[in-house]
């Protein structure tokens, strides 16, 4: 490896008695700072329209999720040949970190506002240190025992098992090596003590983990084994759960042969009341290809379907309900398309099961309009869902995960990093409160940046994964926060200049290439 060599070199320079020369970080002069730019975009485009649509006649998705797979793959292969080249220094991987206050909009060298770092564990710390290894998903566990707090990471070659009790101090305790091939693609729901984990890689399956080894376990990169394994699927894209009743729900799978209730890539149900004896129930297939999914027993105001289980799919073309209340019987309720749709890919509803957010990953890619996007469905109509609008951000960044705790959403906009959003329910709109970005050097319409968050810990903070460089742990400063809501959204604007690496080392940690700072915007959005 390129360190090893760098080593090597050292280690004969003291040899033959000649001085080693000091690690180098050339930097490039600081650029001219931005425009004074507000979270949202003042011009605000029109929103899109929503129109209903009939069931899927053919499995398009699977088309769709092929495509967008070598597009993610193509990016990574070009970024790992850059930096074998040394070509791309910023993306070389940083030093694990801990503690850091977001101060005048930087926290260390990661831009930021009102969200300090807790700690960092880049990809070596987390046991994942294999070639070319990526970062997911993620996901959370409390032990309702001990009090103790937990992060699942997942890479691509599987999850990391991380305590996280102390946020300052993580203890990574383990790797939970994933089945099959390497892959880009890792997902994890929890439910009763157990972690339930599938992935794109053919034949994987899915993983089930015993959380409770976990406790009183030392630190360190201990080789975990799976406490069972289900084989009713090879491949899958994605899971959700229903901690109400016991059941996860597997979606995206495209394996056929072998595997006879994938249902066209559908949502695939699992029985996990007994967590380490995974049951088939049921398939639902009548849409094809899911993407991802939201399954939840429902309590909004459409009363016909009070304390039905309904499932919320984001079905690659559109947004599609199903009533899962009799899992032998699944019933399709409405499918809703929106005219900007590129990529129907994930959303989360509002507690109060009244408002839908939904993301499209390609949106920002395949249309006029390069910034984030945000649609909100007002959800009052199960069968008769109804956009009533599209929130743009100031940042030109594709949106991923984004999940609702309280009334903030939590959204994952890979290269523009974590943002925190007030959800304003009654006007349909978002207000930006803070971010916290993980791709410094960047922030473009790619597939690069953070992949995903868990906004659930009992202190408030937020847990992160990086695409390029491991695992964040982050609390937001919900004071500065609830100020801002309880002021009525005093405005907010900022500028930027940056500094590009001219060249590096690897393992020489460069000084900040970002500054921020705050700035009047001319008028108010």
């Amino acid at each position: 490896t390129t360190a090893m060599i760098r080593l090597l070199c050292l280690t004969a320079l003291v040899a033959v008695g000649l001085a080693i020369p000091a690690p180098v970080c050339k930097l490039s002069d600081w650029s001219e700072w931005s425009e004074c730019t507000q979270p949202k975009l003042c011009t605000q485009p029109e929103s899109a329209d929503s129109f209903p649509m009939d069931e899927a006649v053919w499995d398009t998705g699977r088309i769709k999720m092929a495509k967008l797979m070598q597009m993610h793959n193509e990016n990574a292969q070009k970024r790992q040949e850059c930096i074998a080249a040394g070509e791309c220094p910023e993306l070389f991987l940083p030093d694990s970190e801990g503690y850091s206050q977001c101060v005048d909009g930087m926290a260390g060298n990661w831009p930021c506002r009102d969200i300090d770092l807790l700690a960092f564990l880049n990809f070596e710390d987390l046991c994942a240190n294999i070639p070319g290894v990526r970062g997911n998903d993620m996901w959370g566990w409390i032990d309702d025992v001990t009090g103790d707090e937990y992060a699942i990471v997942g890479t691509t070659g599987g999850s990391t098992m991380v305590r996280v009790t102390d946020p300052r101090n993580p203890e990574v305790l383990g790797h939970l090596q994933g089945r099959g091939a390497p892959s880009s693609w890792r997902d994890m729901k929890v439910h009763a003590d157990h972690a339930f984990i599938v992935s794109e890689s053919s034949g994987h399956g899915m993983q089930v983990f015993d959380l409770r080894q976990l406790r009183g376990m030392s630190a360190g990169c201990n080789d975990l084994q799976e406490t069972a394994h289900y084989s009713g699927v090879g491949n899958t894209h994605n899971i959700a759960v229903n901690n109400d009743n016991g059941f996860v729900y597997l979606v995206g799978s495209t394996q056929t042969a072998g595997y006879p209730n994938v249902c066209s890539g559908g949502l695939h149900v699992v029985d996990v009341n007994d967590p380490a004896n995974p049951q088939y129930t049921s398939c639902f297939g009548a849409d094809g290809y899911i993407h991802d999914v939201e399954c939840l027993v429902y309590n909004g105001p459409d009363t016909r379907y009070t304390g039905h289980e309904i499932c919320f799919g984001y079905n690659e073309n559109s947004l599609t309900l199903m009533d899962l209340t009799d899992h032998s019987n699944p019933l399709f309720i409405s499918k809703m398309g929106y005219t900007s749709s590129r990529y129907t890919h994930q959303g989360w509803m509002t507690e109060d099961h009244t408002v839908l957010l939904l993301d499209d990953e390609l949106d920002e890619m395949y249309t006029q309009n390069k910034n984030t996007a945000t649609y909100l469905w007002d959800m009052t109509d199960l069968r008769n869902p109804v956009l009533k609008n599209t929130y743009y951000s100031s940042e030109t960044s594709i949106d991923h995960n984004q999940y609702i705790n309280g009334d903030l959403t939590f959204q994952s906009n890979y290269e523009a990093g974590l943002r925190i959003l007030e959800i304003d329910q009654a006007n349909f709109d978002l207000v930006e409160m803070a971010y916290f970005d993980m791709l410094p050097d960047s922030t473009t319409v790619n597939f690069a940046g953070t992949w995903s968050n868990y906004p659930w810990y009992t202190n408030g903070m937020v847990g992160a994964t990086s695409i390029d460089f491991g695992f964040f742990l982050l609390q937001p400063d919900y004071a500065a926060i609830n100020g801002k809501i309880a002021a009525r959204r005093t405005a907010h604007a900022e500028q930027t200049r940056t500094r590009k690496i001219e060249s590096s080392l690897p393992g020489v940690k460069c000084e900040p290439r970002v500054e921020v700072r705050e700035c009047d915007p001319t008028t108010a959005c």
